[in-house]
Parts: structure tokens; sequence; C-alpha cells
């Protein structure tokens, strides 16, 4: 049987570039792009409009955090006017296994989450 202590010794060591990667394509604009880039490739306004809160400078900043990353593509189209569009690259598509877990551990335990959010904040009020 497999050890599920969650003390085991033989973890993986969370270091400062594993702290920056998580960073930076956990936050929760990265998450809401690499959602709409999962499905098709897009435009920088149609990711404008698919995510109406984020700010062009917040989407800017994280489509090169993304891009740096080797997460997702900038490729100019040869059209005119030139346009560019956003892909989700090899690599970044390897993310949505991982990503689907986390959510999923998350839908299982929001209840739980908001109670213990609850519970904390009327006690240190």
């Amino acid at each position: 049987m497999a050890d599920t202590d969650p003390f085991a010794t033989d973890r993986l060591t969370i270091t400062p570039p594993h702290r920056e990667l998580l960073d930076q394509v956990l936050d929760k604009w990265s998450l809401e792009v690499l959602n709409q880039l999962c499905e098709r490739p897009s435009r920088f306004n149609e990711l404008r409009q698919a995510i109406p809160a984020v700010s062009q400078k917040s989407l800017s900043a994280t489509l090169r955090r993304l891009e740096r990353n080797g997460i997702v593509e900038r490729a100019v189209l040869s059209s005119r006017p030139v346009a560019v569009e956003y892909r989700i690259t090899p690599l970044g598509k390897t993310l949505r296994q991982p990503i689907d877990v986390l959510l999923e551990w998350a839908d299982q335990h929001l209840t739980a989450i908001e109670a213990a959010r609850r519970t904390y904040d009327e006690t240190t009020r």
C-alpha cells in the first residue's frame, strides 16, 4: 500500500523557483486566461471581453508572465491590420489536469472552508 502520510519525509521540497512559478501560473487572472485559452486561441480584446473584471494592464502582465513561463504563446497573424493571438502551448496543456484536481478539491471542501472563515472572522473581531 502506498504511503499516504502527509508528513512523509520523501516529499518534494518547495523551493523559491517552485513558489515563483506557482505564484505566476495559479493567480486569479492566470487561471481565467488559461481557462479561456484551453477552449480556443484568442486575441487580446477577446480575452478582455471574456474576463471583464481584468484590467488591460493586468491582462497584459498576466499574458507576459504566462508566455515567459512557456505556458502561452503569442502568435502574430498575417492579416491587415496585423493582429496578435494567444494560444496555450503543449506545456500549458499539461497544467489542465493538476488545476482540475485543485478545483475539484476546492469544490469538495468549500463549505468547510467557508465555515472556517466565518468562525475565524467572528473570533478575531
